[in-house]
């Protein structure tokens, strides 16, 4: 049953160019949102025509009964004050929380006959820039309908203490500001249909696959699937040391591998040096540069265990894990930001120590004499991977802790067929995108009914 009401927003969601988790899970919130089709139409209010224009076509192939019935409204912005005083629109809703919520906040107020909930979730929170957008969302206007959807935990207590630093440093005790609110992002559930470990035909099918796909047979397969980048995702070299560190206790080096997939720019030669790194302590690494989504499949099908030791400060969620899971791998990952909402420790997976500096850390060595907020006081100077960089390097995943883990599910086959069987489950029961496109439905229908003050 359809709501009353119009869905609007500022962004198309659909965008192209290099592989981000933004991306994907914008693609993936907007092609749920138009399969449950909950309202009577959907408004874009596109800052070009050739933006209108682009996704005027993708929107029809997406979405083509709502296309056929004329849902779509693809409209300039120059047009937002009328259409907000003569349509009733149920919610608008942006691809981030960043840019423009309050801008369409002071327009409803404006012009629309009522109160509608505005919402967006939060990706990276790690910019400089940050903290300057959130001070816009404290404002006289803000009202009850006014959400920010934090994808997890981590990323809530981060915009929290954004907002209680801005309240006290700008003495603001008492602005009104944005509920937030916890959703996780979600998967389609078509990547719940790789068999089960357990089934007859799994092993036969696995090795099939690793002949396809030119990867070892007989040994156990490591995943690292996500963008290869020391300074925006992730240090794989603790990875390596651990694996070094099993080596030398008696791991023989021919029972396992290490494949390494994921996006890296063309001409990069990073991904390469890990491949030579890891082969100076004998440790083989097939290389998988920018797979597509069946190769991406294939590859999770393929191994045995995934690994993803997040170290970077722009990891808020962590899409990687639940495709990991629901394709029954067990997973090993950095007990790190988002990713402890992901896995469960010692039921879905294992969960290593990440060691960090608490806050007033002292600058990296006793020679540079610098302050301890060095790093802050850069970050405006400096590129963003530059100073995610930085960031990056106060942080370190326990590599011995990595090792035990490793050892722990290489040496259990067992283990690793219950862990893989409890992440799916898990992924099943609250993180598919038909569930999360039914949370914001009830967001927006808890936040319409909130009493809201006159504007």
């Amino acid at each position: 049953m359809k709501k009353p009401g119009v869905f609007g927003t500022l962004d198309p969601f659909l965008e192209t160019g290099p592989i981000l988790g933004r991306k994907v899970a914008n693609t993936g919130f907007l092609r749920f949102l138009l399969a449950a089709d909950p309202f009577e139409s959907y408004h874009f209010f596109l800052s070009d025509k050739p933006l209108r224009d682009s996704l005027t076509g993708l929107l029809t192939d997406l979405a083509p009964d709502i296309a056929g019935r004329g849902g779509f409204a693809l409209m300039d912005r120059r047009e937002l004050p009328a259409r907000l005083a003569a349509t009733d629109y149920a919610c608008f809703h942006q691809s981030d929380c960043i840019l423009n919520p309050t801008h369409i906040a002071r327009l409803r107020n404006a012009y629309s006959p009522r109160l509608f909930p505005i919402t967006g979730p939060i990706h990276s929170l790690s910019y400089p820039d940050y903290p300057a957008a959130f001070l816009r969302h404290l404002w006289a206007g803000a009202t009850p309908q006014d959400c920010i959807i934090a994808t997890s935990r981590a990323g809530q207590t981060a915009v929290e203490a954004f907002f209680a630093h801005l309240r006290q440093a700008y003495n603001l005790p008492d602005t009104p500001g944005p509920s937030l609110r916890h959703i996780p992002l979600g998967l389609d559930p078509e990547a719940l249909d790789t068999p089960l470990p357990t089934a007859p035909a799994a092993s036969d099918a696995k090795l099939a696959l690793r002949r396809k796909l030119g990867l070892p047979e007989k040994r156990a397969l490591i995943l690292v699937l996500g963008r290869i980048s020391h300074s925006s995702k992730m240090d794989v070299l603790p990875l390596i040391r651990a694996l070094a560190r099993l080596f030398d206790e008696g791991q023989p080096r021919d029972s396992v591998a290490l494949v390494l997939a994921g996006w890296a720019e063309e001409g990069d030669d990073f991904p390469q040096s890990l491949v030579d790194l890891s082969a100076k302590v004998g440790l083989s690494t097939c290389l998988e540069l920018r797979p597509g989504e069946r190769r991406k499949a294939e590859l999770l099908s393929a191994c045995d265990l995934f690994v993803s030791i997040a170290d970077n400060p722009q990891e808020t969620f962590g899409l990687t894990l639940l495709e990991a899971q629901a394709a029954c791998l067990p997973v090993i990952a950095s007990d790190y930001d988002g990713y402890r909402d992901l896995v469960a420790h010692g039921v879905t997976g294992l969960l290593v120590p990440t060691l960090g500096p608490n806050p007033g850390c002292p600058a990296p060595t006793e020679a540079d004499d610098m302050p301890d907020d060095f790093i802050d006081q850069l970050a405006p100077l400096l590129f963003d991977n530059q100073y995610h960089l930085l960031l990056a390097q106060r942080t370190a995943v326990d590599a011995p802790a990595l090792a035990s883990a490793l050892r722990t599910l290489l040496s259990d086959p067992g283990l690793r067929q219950r862990l893989g069987a409890a992440g799916r489950q898990r992924v099943a029961a609250g993180f598919l995108w038909p569930q999360v496109i039914a949370r914001h439905l009830e967001l927006w229908d808890e936040l319409t009914s909130l009493p809201g003050p006159d504007i």
